[in-house]
């Protein structure tokens, strides 16, 4: 029997996230088959008057596929894959996680070519940009596992989580839009971190269930140049199949100029991709009221209720401060009472402490507004 759940899942992505149209190419890729969503949303891309195109892609196999490749065939495989993407109006991919880690024992080399190649010219310059696009995980046995959380629990706690009241949530993110927007200096402090940097004249982005599923992020970026002090990230954050915890970056005048974790030499090798892999590319409130811990699941991790995730590498052109880079890495910070606390002050003012905003019009972003 189909679980309806999955089909209100489709739903929402094709006709609210992706607001897919009458004649709309729509690729749906998935990684590790999923073959009865993939079908739902076909359904749903059709039912919407769209054209549908499906890409499998399964993890195994590519880390057999690069392992021995030469740079021709990450090079032939991106111009292959980035033709594709030229033809699309609708991007929405998600993978079924079974194991974080099949990638690693993947060569650093050829993980590096694979970022070089294939995700920066396919996904970074193509598809964020120019195509309207959703990611999402589909929920697994493996997810469940790395949340701490019986399946059961996890598949309830999965469908809170993507189909909440994004509507309500997207309005309350807009009094915080507003106050980012018209400010300059941020400054976050809390154990071993004391970061300043401006944020003048940019622009301020909600995600509101319209890119990530699930959602619940303000974000903007950081003056290249502007970025200066200490960040101690205290969540595990896995990258290219290697989970790195203990993440120490020393900033001055926006660069990366210290980068320590538990295995220092490869997170400097990652910094060291290309030259922008080592200024800020974005920096981002978390606000969904139903995540609360850190799962080492990027996608939901950097959405935790009183958090905050600082990133390396390339920043999105909806609010560019001139980065670029084949990294783009969403390291959360989460600052809540249970994990050490933490202060944000924006132009002097005190904006949110232990993970709850202090500003009257800013209170309907905690959990307790966003959950009732």
């Amino acid at each position: 029997m189909q679980d309806q759940r999955l089909k209100k899942l489709a739903h929402l992505l094709v006709n609210y996230s992706t607001k897919v149209q009458p004649g709309d190419k729509v690729l749906i890729e998935n990684v590790n088959p999923e073959p009865d969503f993939v079908r739902l949303l076909i359904e749903e891309v059709h039912a919407a008057g769209g054209l549908a195109f499906v890409s499998y892609r399964d993890k195994r196999l590519e880390r057999t596929l690069f392992m021995n490749a030469p740079e021709e065939q990450f090079a032939l495989q991106a111009e292959f894959e980035r033709a594709r993407m030229d033809k699309m109006d609708v991007y929405i991919g998600f993978t079924n996680m079974q194991n974080s880690f099949a990638w690693q024992d993947l060569p650093q080399d050829k993980i590096e070519l694979y970022n070089r190649h294939i995700w920066k010219k396919v996904h970074i310059e193509r598809r964020i940009s120019n195509t309207r696009w959703v990611v999402l995980r589909y929920p697994s046995a493996a997810m469940a596992q790395n949340a701490g959380m019986s399946e059961d629990a996890f598949e309830q706690f999965y469908f809170d989580v993507c189909t909440m009241d994004y509507a309500k949530m997207s309005k309350a993110m807009d009094p915080l839009v507003a106050l980012l927007e018209r400010s300059d200096r941020v400054r976050v402090k809390g154990p071993g971190t004391d970061l300043e940097f401006s944020i003048k004249g940019m622009p301020a982005i909600k995600c509101d269930g319209t890119m990530n599923i699930p959602d619940g992020e303000v974000y903007t970026a950081p003056i290249r140049d502007s970025v200066n002090g200490v960040l101690s990230y205290n969540t595990p954050s896995e990258k290219d199949g290697f989970k790195f915890e203990n993440i120490v970056f020393e900033f001055k005048n926006g660069k990366i100029v210290r980068a320590e974790a538990n295995d220092s030499e490869r997170i400097n090798k990652i910094l060291d991709i290309d030259e922008g892999a080592r200024y800020l590319g974005e920096f981002s409130f978390g606000v969904n009221p139903y995540i609360t811990k850190p799962m080492l699941e990027t996608l939901f991790d950097e959405k935790i209720a009183g958090s905050l995730h600082i990133t390396p590498g390339n920043s999105y052109d909806d609010c560019f401060n001139g980065n670029r880079s084949a990294l783009h890495w969403d390291i959360v910070l989460m600052q809540d009472a249970a994990s050490g606390g933490g202060e944000v002050w924006i132009d002097g003012v005190l904006v949110r402490k232990d993970g709850l905003f202090v500003q009257p019009e800013l209170v309907a972003l905690n959990p307790e507004a966003l959950r009732t």
